[in-house]
């Protein structure tokens, strides 16, 4: 037996990785190539240096080509797939351009000192990155910095499709073995409730403060990530389960947005208020720590709201289902957005909207940075309700204290 072949609680066996990708992409006679693709660090003193969460992760990705290879190098000609594991330089943030340049490397050397930054990457070797992804049919990105806005939209363009895993770590394993079809059931359910709706009302219970929040949802179609990228062209999370959509961000003339309200985040303990109007942050306040005083994340935030607009873009409604299903959050936005309530600032484009990373001042600063509601997350922030109101006026409960009242495994 291969000795990645026994099932372990920290790990994937290559039945478990068949069984995955034959659930996730269900192959067929014309996929051929699977590519494994991650971002290596900056050397020492660059802006992106290696950490202990990265190297566990390159070592991670190595076992798993490993695995993926023999899972899918045997047996009939028309099940076996091609296993390519490509390495890139990071791109310095989360959803920016991936960079032209790519190469091809064995698991050994992923593993191994020999790329322990991207500064040790022979030039030399370098292939066209959008060349080895066209050469793909299936790509799974188990990368430190997201993939999946600029894999959201090469997708379709170079023929392949795509499962993106930013901030993968071993802890998320046990959402791998989860049943996506019954996920993918419940996510649609969710998205087809956010498509007819008119608008989102949201209630949240700031450390006492009430704080309401009206998200427009007019001429926007939700999207379903439920962990089935089935189709030529997709690309999506995993681990995945969530519905999601773009509010309504005033692109048609003389039409502005609705969204509108306050909305409440804790960042490391300190309280922030949003003031929102026509879907966009236009002013922050504090409402301190959890123990007093005040935090440093109100300066970082005006500051960031000031010297990047497009950041003040909300862009994304997001509603989780693997909560219900029994997956813990562990602190990686990857895995705890798929739980439950989440709201994101930022790039949309990749979602349908209309915020790209042309609208951000460099590339170096195009982000979508998810906000999770969670009490283990934000602890001093509560859901109260979110209801879905139609264009009629008829209203849907959706959540009331954190928790689904809208019925999911119908």
């Amino acid at each position: 037996m291969n000795r990645h072949d026994s099932r372990s609680p920290d790990d994937l066996s290559s039945q478990e990785w068949r069984a995955l990708v034959d659930s996730v992409f269900r192959p067929g006679p014309a996929d051929r190539r699977l590519l494994l693709l991650t971002d290596l660090p900056d050397p020492e003193g660059g802006r992106r240096p290696d950490h202990p969460a990265w190297r566990a992760r390159r070592s991670m990705v190595a076992a798993w080509a490993e695995r993926l290879a023999s899972a899918f190098g045997a047996g009939d000609e028309d099940d076996r797939l091609e296993v390519v594991l490509g390495v890139y330089r990071n791109v310095g943030t989360n959803n920016a351009d991936l960079p032209a340049r790519a190469w091809r490397v064995d698991p050994a050397s992923l593993a191994s000192s020999n790329l322990a930054h991207g500064g040790l990457l022979d030039d030399a070797a370098a292939v066209d990155l959008h060349e080895l992804l066209e050469s793909a049919d299936l790509v799974l990105a188990p990368t430190e910095l997201s993939t999946t806005a600029p894999l959201k939209l090469l997708a379709p363009r170079l023929g392949f499709r795509a499962a993106t895993m930013p901030g993968f770590r071993r802890d998320m394993l046990p959402a791998l073995r989860l049943d996506y079809d019954e996920v993918d059931r419940r996510v649609r359910r969710l998205a087809a409730l956010l498509t007819a709706a008119d608008r989102a009302e949201l209630a949240f219970d700031a450390d006492g403060l009430e704080c309401r929040l009206t998200l427009d949802l007019r001429g926007r179609s939700a999207h379903a990530s439920g962990g089935l990228v089935r189709e030529v062209g997709q690309a999506g999370n995993l681990p995945s389960g969530e519905a999601y959509i773009v509010p309504y961000e005033g692109e048609r003339p003389g039409e502005p947005s609705r969204s509108a309200g306050t909305m409440p985040v804790e960042l490391d303990g300190e309280l922030l208020l949003y003031t929102i109007e026509q879907n966009r942050a236009v002013a922050v306040r504090s409402r301190g720590l959890a123990d007093g005083g005040e935090g440093p994340r109100l300066d970082s935030e005006r500051n960031r709201l000031r010297a990047e607009p497009a950041y003040a873009n909300l862009a994304e409604l997001g509603l989780g289902v693997l909560g219900p299903m029994g997956v813990e959050p562990i602190g990686v936005v990857l895995l705890d957005e798929k739980l439950g309530l989440h709201i994101a600032f930022g790039r949309s484009d990749h979602f349908g909207g209309t915020v790209g990373a042309a609208d951000f001042t460099s590339p170096d600063t195009v982000v979508h940075i998810d906000r999770v509601y969670l009490p283990s997350l934000q602890p001093r922030v509560t859901v109260r309700a979110v209801d879905l109101v139609d264009a009629d006026g008829t209203r849907r409960e959706l959540m009331r204290d954190g928790e689904y009242v809208v019925a999911l495994d119908l």
